[in-house]
């Protein structure tokens, strides 16, 4: 056995997975599901192929969105592509748990990072769509990965992972996007207080000061708790 071999063996002895939390309204069904279509899934199936099966399918959920600036029936192709998004980014860390194919330290940071590469593009796609303007597209992209940035350090400082913030996770922002696509289908516009705009400029702006926020209370909340539990001598 090489150097090597025996430095990654003890980072996989030593490396403890964080506690996943999970509160979304969705979460308990969602979970039995996954476990159901795992346990069935096809011997072939393997977990990178779902995970780039996630990313690829949120990629082509943002090209459909810069499509739909010009052919506005191209919003489902972005319905079809949320949901092979859903399927892949929810589906690979189960195959593996199922399996017992876990690799704590690769499936984290692969699967992160293929998140923040997909928002960005389902953003840029946003933005080109002429559904939404794009300040809020940006907007709605610096709060996510403020929001991501500020999980991945909780994780690591207070392993704890949290996958939902109140009861809103990955899986029921897919379903309102959703529901927004088929309401951009019938109407791209809204009225407020008498004012005609945008639809996707009120939801997403709602979105983007919900995630500052949320990113906000978050790291105020953590600091002191790691404050408390490493208090100067």
């Amino acid at each position: 056995m090489n150097a090597h071999t025996v430095s990654a063996q003890k980072k996989e002895d030593t490396f403890q997975s964080a506690a996943r939390v999970n509160r979304a309204l969705t979460a308990g069904v969602e979970r039995r599901a996954l476990q159901w279509m795992a346990s069935r899934a096809p011997c072939w199936l393997s977990s990178d192929q779902l995970t780039v099966l996630g990313l690829s399918a949120q990629i082509g959920a943002g090209v459909g969105y810069g499509v739909s600036r010009y052919h506005r029936h191209a919003l489902w192709l972005v319905i079809l592509c949320l949901a092979l998004n859903w399927f892949g980014d929810s589906m690979d860390g189960t195959l593996a748990r199922v399996r017992c194919q876990q690799r704590p330290r690769y499936g984290f940071y692969v699967d992160h990072i293929v998140d923040i590469f997909g928002s960005v593009a389902l953003m840029c796609g946003l933005g080109w769509s002429g559904f939404l303007h794009w300040q809020t597209s940006i907007a709605m992209l610096i709060a996510f990965l403020l929001l991501a940035g500020e999980s991945y350090l909780a994780t690591y400082t207070l392993s704890r992972f949290q996958l939902s913030q109140g009861i809103f996770g990955p899986t029921e922002t897919r379903i309102l996007l959703i529901a927004g696509n088929l309401a951009l289908l019938r109407s791209p516009w809204s009225s407020l207080f008498g004012h005609r705009v945008l639809l996707f400029d009120v939801g997403g702006t709602i979105a983007a000061v919900c995630m500052f926020a949320n990113a906000i209370s978050l790291a105020v909340r953590h600091t002191a708790e790691l404050y408390r539990e490493e208090p100067l001598p």
